[in-house]
């Protein structure tokens, strides 16, 4: 039995890491392409762009989604310029176009989160959507990113749904990683867990019951606190070290099941994957106390523990089962719980899960 870690070249984190980019990324080369969003950019495209101080900078607008279309364009941008690094400067799905471009242009790549909204800019992995937002594929890329940059100001001056977001994706992380331990599957690090990563991924959970509803009130706030660095760190390091090296299982396929409803298209990746990892507790059987433990966590930060909080009030049964076969499809993750799971499975979790959120609201 083979067991696998992986980790990106480099984890930086802390108030003002924009004003030292230059020095992390010089490193990496020298002719710099940024790949960011429209509303990274309006937040602090000066700061970056002052902190990369002497490199030689192309900038570039994010379409809009990470499908195969706009990896393409800019890998073709890349060329162009003769960028030496890409740097993707944004929210999850503009630092995953930025990872692919740099794998299939052969150049080191540079993250720097504008949220701390998901644990994708940390890993080896990109998630490809078609241009209308369905989710696609996976697509594994073969080494981490270079250097991620951690700016905690940037969080601090986002709304904090994005934060909560954050804690919704990485909530999943020690739970999917038992599930995958318990059934000796393999990772996308290329063997079972190791025990350091289910150790991450313990402490990722830790600190989101511990520091969770602090950070939120920070983020409010504008201020970055202790409990705010604590619960960056869990969403963006401890989280994906943990879901890449420990795992996905239920929660993350059922999370894609949703994306296949119109109605779900505007709730985040991770108030989708909050919903899924209670599903998946469901799904698995798991103890009273637990689940409501996560319900409670769940319900006190504002993540989904209904579905009409992700835009599906009184959804038909084959919706629901539209969910489960999209979750059960060949290939998923779902499929590294221990057990055999079916479309029928999940719908019934899903109803399950609807009310035992209810019953929370409700009293």
């Amino acid at each position: 039995m083979l067991t696998a870690f992986i980790s990106p070249g480099k984890y930086v984190q802390g108030a003002d890491v924009l004003d030292q980019a230059e020095d992390f990324i010089k490193q990496l080369g020298t002719n710099v392409l940024i790949l960011s969003s429209k509303t990274a950019w309006k937040m602090a495209g000066d700061r970056l762009e002052q902190g990369l101080g002497d490199l030689t900078v192309t900038v570039e607008e994010f379409g809009g989604e990470c499908s195969k279309i706009e990896i393409k364009r800019i890998e073709d941008l890349a060329v162009e310029t003769g960028a030496e690094v890409i740097v993707g400067f944004g929210g999850g799905k503009a630092l995953d176009a930025a990872k692919a471009a740099a794998y299939y242009s052969n150049l080191p790549v540079v993250v720097i989160p504008s949220i701390a909204a998901s644990d994708a800019p940390c890993s080896a992995l990109a998630v490809i959507y078609t241009p209308a937002g369905e989710f696609e594929e996976y697509l594994v890329l073969p080494h981490n990113p270079n250097l991620v940059l951690m700016d905690t100001n940037l969080v601090a001056a986002s709304p904090a749904r994005f934060l909560v977001a954050g804690m919704g994706d990485a909530l999943a992380t020690k739970f999917e990683a038992e599930a995958v331990f318990t059934a000796g599957k393999d990772t996308l690090a290329g063997g079972v867990p190791t025990g350091a990563a289910l150790a991450l991924a313990d402490l990722c959970y830790e600190t989101l019951i511990e520091y969770g509803r602090m950070a939120k009130v920070a983020v409010e706030a504008g201020a970055v606190t202790p409990a705010l660095e604590q619960v960056v760190e869990a969403n963006t390091l401890l989280s994906g070290l943990g879901f890449e090296s420990g795992g996905l299982a239920a929660a993350h396929a059922i999370h894609n099941g949703f994306t296949a409803l119109e109605a779900t298209h505007d709730y985040l990746h991770g108030e989708k994957v909050a919903f899924s990892t209670l599903v998946q507790l469901v799904l698995e059987g798991q103890s009273t106390g637990l689940i409501y433990e996560v319900l409670d966590f769940c319900d006190s930060v504002g993540l989904p523990t209904t579905l009409s909080q992700l835009g599906l009030a009184n959804p038909r049964k084959d919706e629901l089962l539209k969910v489960g076969q999209l979750a059960t499809a060949a290939g998923e993750t779902i499929y590294n719980e221990p057990f055999p799971v079916d479309a029928a499975m999940v719908a019934d979790a899903i109803l399950a899960t609807d009310a035992y959120g209810t019953s929370i609201k409700e009293g």
